[in-house]
């Protein structure tokens, strides 16, 4: 039996540092306000779970989060029968909890999920607001402060894991990308709690990387690890091997390519 990476956001919580890039912040209110499902799309590390934790907690809204993948399954997602001490019984799934009591429903990677999983969501991604269980036999009407928020990287859409347009077009989309060379350096700072002119090399060295996305990187540097790096250099470790650990080695197995990635770093940090 697979189960599902499921978070729930504790009312604690500071709220998390988000650094606004257009008006995404904006529209994500107005898309609460007006009872509207989100699907975020944007590449790995470029801020859209945060985005989703900042939101949640601006908001005053719990946060249920799922980690899709091959595995996940109907049950997962809104729940299943199990066997206690008095006989069976039933327990609620995060979709079910977030559509019974209010709250946000994050479906990360949801490209990642079985077909026959993402079905389940139509009905709550229209004026209908409405989820079936078909094994308890229950229509569940949405709270008022439910929100469904989808995301994915259409990086690694294909033909097998695409999402469906009749899934697409009950949601309202938002764009996500790597942030502007002056924001993602104070982010790069708020978040790493470096000084900003290592912020600077290190977002520069990024920008000069990503450049190479088309030379056999499937993927470039993201703005999650650049505060790795930041981090790490911070600490007290050599800068060139948090760059060769941080920003060469989660890109790429191919040995001349970490060199050739290593051979840009060594031009913003001398050894």
């Amino acid at each position: 039996m697979s189960t599902a990476n499921i978070k729930l956001t504790p009312e604690a919580f500071e709220l998390p540092f988000y650094q606004e890039q257009h008006n995404e912040v904006s529209l994500f209110e107005y898309a609460n306000q007006h009872h509207l499902p989100i699907l975020i799309k944007g590449p790995t590390g470029c801020g859209k779970t945060r985005f989703i934790e900042h939101m949640a907690k601006k908001l005053n809204k719990p946060l249920y989060t799922v980690a899709c993948h091959d595995d996940l399954t109907a049950a997962d997602l809104v729940g299943r029968h199990l066997i206690g001490p008095d006989g069976t019984y039933w327990q609620d799934g995060p979709l079910t909890r977030a559509v019974r009591e209010g709250g946000i429903c994050y479906l990360d990677e949801v490209v990642e999920a079985r077909k026959d999983t993402t079905v389940v969501i139509h009905p709550l991604a229209d004026d209908r607001r409405v989820l079936p269980l078909e094994r308890t036999g229950e229509l569940i009407k949405a709270h008022p402060d439910f929100m469904l928020v989808v995301s994915y990287n259409p990086g690694y859409q294909n033909l097998l894991k695409g999402m469906k347009p009749s899934t697409k077009q009950r949601f309202v989309a938002l764009s996500f990308d790597y942030p502007e060379k002056e924001v993602e350096q104070q982010i790069v700072i708020s978040e790493a709690n470096v000084e900003p002119h290592l912020a600077f090399t290190l977002v520069e060295l990024a920008r000069a990387l990503r450049r190479l996305e088309q030379n056999d990187l499937d993927e470039v540097v993201s703005t999650r690890l650049l505060i790795y790096a930041g981090k790490m250099i911070a600490s007290g470790m050599n800068p060139l091997e948090v760059c060769k650990c941080c920003l060469a080695e989660p890109l790429s197995d191919d040995p001349a390519t970490i060199k050739a990635l290593m051979d840009i770093a060594r031009i913003y940090f001398d050894e």
